[in-house]
């Protein structure tokens, strides 16, 4: 049976500035933050807001939506896909963005790999002197 089939489940929406999330129903409408009225970024279905406090994690977030990233782990009938790696802290979107440059992969290429040592290797250079 499909998870999303049967009963029409809301989504997280985020203001990054205000440092706020709230679950809207899907639709095209623009959802605007409570707090600033600005436009709120759609984050997915499996989006969980850290605390209003915690620098590190809302500027991890912050590069992850920018990124053009989503918390989604379900496809959109939710049958069949684990969640997917979104980093966590800044350390890590750092790390993730300097093997990324190291590689030659997008941001958002770079921001979704499990693990620093997962990105493709880079074909070997010609060291040869002319």
């Amino acid at each position: 049976m499909c998870r999303y089939g049967m009963v029409v489940y809301k989504v997280h929406y985020v203001c990054v500035p205000c440092r706020q999330s709230h679950k809207y129903p899907w639709d095209d409408r623009e959802h605007l933050c409570p707090r600033c009225r600005t436009p709120m970024t759609y984050a997915g279905h499996d989006f969980a807001a850290p605390r209003r406090g915690d620098d590190r994690r809302w500027a991890a977030v912050a590069a992850v939506l920018a990124a053009g990233l989503r918390y989604e782990g379900f496809e959109p009938c939710g049958c069949g896909q684990d969640p997917k790696y979104r980093p966590r802290t800044g350390p890590e979107v750092r790390a993730r963005r300097r093997a990324g440059a190291r590689e030659g992969l997008t941001d958002a290429q770079s921001l979704s790999l499990r693990d620093v040592s997962d990105a493709p290797p880079q074909p070997p250079r010609d060291r040869r002197s002319p």
